[in-house]
């Protein structure tokens, strides 16, 4: 079974991510729904082992490998329940999660959508501060991963504001990546880490934080994949804006400042 932490939020979520693209600042996740046939049920799913993670190669991307997280539905005893395994005997739906800025199909327009220039401050600043990031470039990030929303999940695992893949919150000493303040000064030091890695060059370590250092150097540059494609566009917008907008607040905060001498 899923966590009660998890399962709380999934349930709360289900009639969100259904929500039109015009709500897009908000809604970033898509569903897949798979529905058991009565002919199915009794028969536990097969629960192969998955490859073992590798942070620092296979990123989060639906080309870069490894397995989806899948959350399977049910309705037991007029209680809507969700658990990792395959229910028995009940009918049950497969409901999966996939970043809603990496779709290349979508029609939200990143160039107008509204930012978010308050949430987080503290520990954005403080991680951006400690790593030598650009805060605009975590704003961004976290806009595209999460939408802001601290306690998404998504099809391939990954967790948080900053969707950290399991072993990279590992590697990066993340002991719970629902948390705000642990998700965000780990998302921030491997972003550090891809920033140091590719000499300073955002456009690399972007297309690395989505599909894995691995596939960069697999492909010797940004891999030929159209979530990572879109995801680093959009990224770069986004930061683009922040970077801009914060200004604006910095600029506005110092002519407050000085009103008051």
């Amino acid at each position: 079974m899923l966590s009660a932490r998890l399962a709380g939020w999934l349930a709360g979520s289900v009639a969100l991510v259904l929500a039109s693209a015009s709500d897009a600042q908000t809604v970033y996740a898509q569903t897949q729904h798979e529905v058991s046939q009565p002919g199915q049920l009794g028969q536990q799913e097969s629960t192969a082992a998955p490859a073992k993670p590798n942070s620092f190669g296979d990123g989060k991307s639906e080309k870069s490998g490894g397995p989806a997280l899948r959350v399977y539905k049910y309705n037991k005893d007029g209680v809507v329940s969700f658990s990792d395994r395959a229910p028995m005997s009940t009918r049950y739906e497969v409901v999966t999660y996939t970043c809603f800025a990496c779709n290349p199909a979508s029609t939200v327009d990143w160039h107008s959508i509204k930012l978010n220039t308050h949430a987080y401050t503290y520990p954005i600043d403080s991680a951006a501060r400690k790593h030598e990031v650009d805060p605009a470039l975590v704003r961004a990030v976290i806009h595209a991963e999460s939408a802001f929303r601290e306690s998404v999940i998504s099809r391939k695992g990954a967790v948080g504001l900053m969707q950290l893949m399991p072993a990279t919150a590992r590697d990066m000493g993340v002991k719970d990546s629902l948390s705000p303040t642990q998700n965000i000064h780990g998302g921030v030091k491997y972003l550090a880490y891809l920033l140091k890695l590719y000499g300073g060059n955002e456009t690399l370590a972007l297309a690395a934080y989505n599909a894995g250092p691995g596939a960069v150097k697999r492909y010797d540059g940004i891999p030929p994949f159209a979530e990572t494609e879109t995801y680093v566009k959009r990224v770069r917008i986004l930061h683009k804006r922040y970077k801009d907008a914060l200004a604006e607040i910095d600029m506005a905060k110092a002519a407050h400042q000085a009103s008051n001498f």
